[in-house]
């Protein structure tokens, strides 16, 4: 879309150079003669820049200039001064203007103030847009799951959200307590100011330190500039501390110090800093544990554990993997550009019956694989590496005999062979494109011992297609 620039001055000579230049340039130009004008064309018009002289007949090109701020502050001003006057226009500069020319100006001069603020306010545009589209994204109504366990989860958010209170999420590697924390800030009234997030895992505690509170110059070996801390730059904001129970003693004395008087010292630095920021943190550990071992300070503890919340891990509510695995595979498939759209029933299966250790996580990139191997619209349980099969024995009571014992291992030996057997069935069909005479002659089988497999394992190969489950 082009941009339409308003020019507001009341020496025609200049509307008129102006116009010509920039309309040269491809922008769209309206114009207007003095102050009152140029207001009532932005109340009638869409507008994306103006151009205002300063010193104009029966309104001020300040008094326009504050007037513009007060009620359209989305559009930014180039003021146009003489020599003289020079000290009003840097009085523009601080009332909102975004720059000024000081007459007689070159074209080239215009156009590539014109430029820096049409950019400017694209800009600003496209991280309001983003600012929207994440807000969205991190409302917790649209975070995934609606069993039991995580409505107890969507509950605490909305309490806990539009407070400032810290708050401590508690759950196993992989179970998705980053989003939770992304969720509380994006819903919180600190929407609009920055989220930031530290892995305490993965810096040393030099570094880590630096991180947090910053450091100037000379503070240590490499430290040729100061550096701002995340304390500093999410003023206003959220800090999210992700493996909090990784902290070293002495940097949980410093954090201790920010949540009590909201201040820190850089490292290197002898005077105080003020923060305001709202502290998430999450952690994988037993954190009463380590404060009852001495390694985690009982202070800090009761004073991060404000608002509690335990992220379930996914084997205890295997009721959300159908609604998660048909999330990632949408978003796969458009990554990809492929057409898998579907799980068959036992890939279905087998991943609510797995355990998954990795939690959420695991199920993403099991999904993720899966949709890259599959062929078709189709993932099978194939394509499923890893957990195929992987569902819990039958519900056997423990056994109390030895001749118990010997059964259930037969059962678990024969469960374990008949599973290898369909995996192996599976894999040769799927490299074949479901040939069976192929599949057989690759593997080393007789045509006739593999479909007797394949009819075992209730498979059938029909065309170019497998339906696993069905019998021959």
């Amino acid at each position: 879309m082009t941009a339409r620039i308003l020019i507001v001055d009341d020496e025609e000579v200049i509307v008129r150079s102006c116009t010509r230049v920039l309309t040269e340039a491809g922008y769209e130009v309206i114009s207007a003669a003095d102050g009152p004008a140029g207001l009532a064309r932005l109340s009638d018009t869409t507008i994306d820049l103006m151009i205002l002289d300063i010193m104009m007949p029966r309104m001020s090109g300040l008094e326009v200039l504050r007037r513009v701020k007060e009620g359209y502050p989305d559009i930014d001003v180039i003021m146009v001064t003489g020599l003289a006057e020079i000290d009003t226009a840097v009085k523009s500069m601080k009332l909102g203007a975004f720059d000024y020319l000081a007459k007689p100006f070159d074209p080239d001069e215009l156009r590539l103030a014109v430029q820096r603020a049409l950019e400017r306010r694209e800009l600003l545009r496209e991280n309001a847009n983003l600012r929207t589209e994440i807000g969205a994204k991190y409302r917790f109504e649209n975070i995934i799951g609606s069993s039991p366990a995580m409505q107890k989860v969507y509950r605490l958010i909305s309490q806990c959200a539009p407070t400032n209170s810290t708050v401590l999420i508690t759950g196993e590697s992989g179970t998705g307590k980053e989003l939770i924390a992304r969720a509380i800030h994006y819903n919180s009234l600190r929407r609009e100011k920055p989220f930031l997030a530290v892995d305490c895992n993965s810096l040393s505690e030099t570094l880590l330190e630096s991180e947090l509170f910053g450091h100037v110059k000379g503070a240590f070996t490499g430290a040729v500039s100061n550096k701002t801390g995340m304390f500093e730059a999410a003023d206003g904001g959220t800090l999210f501390l992700d493996e909090i129970g990784n902290l070293s003693l002495s940097i949980q004395a410093k954090l201790l110090r920010v949540l009590q008087e909201r201040e820190y010292r850089a490292v290197g630095d002898t005077r105080s800093r003020t923060t305001n920021i709202r502290l998430l943190t999450a952690t994988n550990k037993n954190l009463p544990e380590m404060v009852a071992e001495g390694t985690f300070r009982e202070d800090l503890y009761y004073r991060i554990n404000v608002f509690p919340i335990q992220m379930p891990p996914l084997r205890e509510r295997c009721e959300d993997i159908p609604a998660l695995a048909f999330h990632f595979l949408k978003a796969f498939r458009e990554e990809l550009g492929k057409d898998v759209a579907e799980f068959s029933d036992p890939a279905m299966d087998a991943l609510v019956h797995y355990q998954w250790p990795g939690n959420v996580r695991e199920l993403e990139n099991i999904v993720h694989r899966a949709a890259i191997l599959a062929n078709g619209t189709l993932i099978r349980e194939a394509h499923l590496s890893g957990i195929a099969g992987s569902g819990p024995l039958p519900d056997h009571p423990t056994p109390r005999t030895s001749d118990e014992l010997k059964r259930l291992k037969k059962i678990a030996r024969e469960k374990s062979v008949e599973e290898i057997e369909r995996r192996f069935i599976l894999d040769a069909l799927d490299r074949n494109d479901w040939n069976v005479t192929r599949s057989a002659e690759e593997t080393g089988m007789q045509r006739t011992n593999f479909q007797a497999l394949m009819k075992k394992h209730r498979i059938r190969a029909r065309g170019n297609e497998l339906d696993a489950g069905e019998e021959l």
